[in-house]
């Protein structure tokens, strides 16, 4: 049998923001090991949902921000993957909220097994607001005795990208407000998925509940490098003042913390059992074909 084709003797998974980075690459790392997935959208007709559909998975539409749609939609699901954001107009106080009812949701819904994504170092009182927003809702789920394992995933690779490191004079350029010497460790958000997967089809797998996901270990100078060799090309690293993030409390906070080590503390062993093929920033590069702008 494909095991790309969903099997019904597979447990059924309702994946939260199935559209999104992490639930996209959930639900796709399900579907390609033969797991049903429920797909929860707010918009089934969109062209990321729609892709999933034709994939194999079932759209539902849900939104955080009603908790009767949450409950319809957990309903009958085995097992489910839960994420939340701070990144919309309520910030940290509507992650907190969204994350309660996702909690709640899944405790009146008698789901058997919550993966819910958080962020390296939550249970640690690090004072970034949305690495504490995560340990509230952890918290709240541990409170309600729901059956669940905490994924910590640390710094996104995909975030080096999205910041755009620039060629200037035959040089790649990496900037971030972070000290030259400070190592970085860092996760490709097609990992998390993939680990989420994991954890999902064999619920109970890592000791204590928890895991922080890792996939690679790097300075400035170190990332730089990386990104030089992926274009051919030499790379510089060039630290920035915090106060380039324009008083931003919440990023200023958490670049501080990533220099006053350890910061993350991400289990590389641990994270390789969940994802073999785990990607370090090279591999990553190769494998997303990056190429640097202008």
């Amino acid at each position: 049998m494909d095991s790309s084709i969903p099997s019904n003797d597979s447990p059924l998974v309702a994946v939260v923001g199935a559209t999104g980075q992490q639930g996209g690459a959930t639900a796709r790392a399900l579907l390609a090991a033969g797991v049903r997935v429920r797909a929860l959208v707010r918009d089934p007709g969109k062209a990321t949902a729609q892709a999933l559909a034709a994939r194999g998975a079932d759209l539902v539409h849900a939104d955080l921000r009603d908790p009767e749609s949450l409950r319809t939609a957990f309903r009958g699901a085995d097992r489910v993957f839960a994420m939340t954001t701070f990144a919309d107009e309520r910030g940290v106080d509507g992650e907190v909220q969204d994350g309660r009812a996702l909690a709640d949701a899944a405790a009146e819904s008698g789901v058997g097994h919550l993966v819910y994504s958080s962020v390296g170092g939550a249970e640690r009182e690090t004072g970034v607001p949305h690495f504490e927003s995560k340990r509230r809702v952890e918290e709240h789920i541990a409170a309600l005795g729901v059956p669940a394992t905490f994924l910590r995933p640390v710094f996104f690779l995909d975030n080096l990208t999205a910041q755009g490191p620039t060629v200037e004079d035959g040089v790649v350029v990496v900037r971030l407000p972070l000290p030259a010497d400070v190592p970085l460790q860092m996760v490709a958000v097609q990992d998390i998925g993939v680990a989420a997967a994991a954890l999902l089809r064999e619920p109970g797998q890592v000791p204590g509940g928890s895991v922080e996901l890792v996939g690679d270990e790097r300075t400035g100078a170190q990332i730089a490098a990386a990104f030089g060799a992926a274009a051919g090309l030499p790379g510089r690293y060039e630290a920035l003042p915090l106060a380039v993030l324009g008083g931003d409390e919440d990023m200023t906070r958490m670049f501080r913390w990533f220099a006053e080590l350890p910061a993350y503390q991400g289990d590389l062993a641990a994270s390789r059992a969940l994802v073999p093929d785990l990607h370090d920033l090279p591999g990553w590069l190769q494998s997303t074909g990056w190429t640097p702008a202008g």
